[in-house]
């Protein structure tokens, strides 16, 4: 019996130890967790940002959330990157070109997922509180299509606009 009782007991704690390793290379986000702050400057102002995993300005996995106000707009732009965006809640309109075009926009329910490519000039907009979820490999940027539509050049275009 001894024998059994001392495997028993090993076995106890390899899957403690498995239990914390695992626990360690988990992070879990309930919706009142998610802490908010300021959009990246590289967005227009009035956007909040949360990141949830890696650092999207660096090289390696991200991902991210983006909050905005009804009426934020993003003006026409690409990514060095593929982008993956999951709409969470409100309504997501994207358009494709290089000139902001509203009547061209597809709008986007939660649960819509989209990716586009490096090369894909688009602009989007909210309809409502809108939350998306952005994730991909670092370092995320963005490329205006106009240099004057930069916020980190004193553009602010993406102010949403009572209507």
């Amino acid at each position: 019996m001894r024998p059994i009782g001392t495997m028993l007991l090993l076995l106890i704690a390899a899957l403690s130890l498995v239990a914390q390793k695992s626990a360690e290379h988990v992070k879990t986000y309930t919706p009142d967790a998610i802490h908010w702050g300021p959009a990246p400057d590289a967005l227009p102002p009035g956007a909040e940002f949360s990141v949830l995993e890696g650092n999207p300005m660096r090289p390696g996995p991200y991902t991210m959330r983006l909050k905005m106000l009804d009426g934020y707009k993003i003006p026409p732009h690409h990514h060095l990157r593929r982008e993956h965006v999951t709409v969470i809640s409100g309504a997501f309109k994207v358009g494709m070109g290089d000139s902001f075009d509203a009547e061209k926009m597809n709008e986007f329910a939660p649960g819509s997922f989209a990716y586009l490519e490096p090369t894909v000039h688009h602009y989007a907009m909210a309809k409502g509180e809108t939350v998306i979820q952005l994730h991909g490999t670092g370092p995320w940027e963005i490329k205006y299509v106009n240099p004057a539509d930069d916020p980190r050049h004193g553009a602010k275009p993406g102010k949403a606009k009572k209507q």
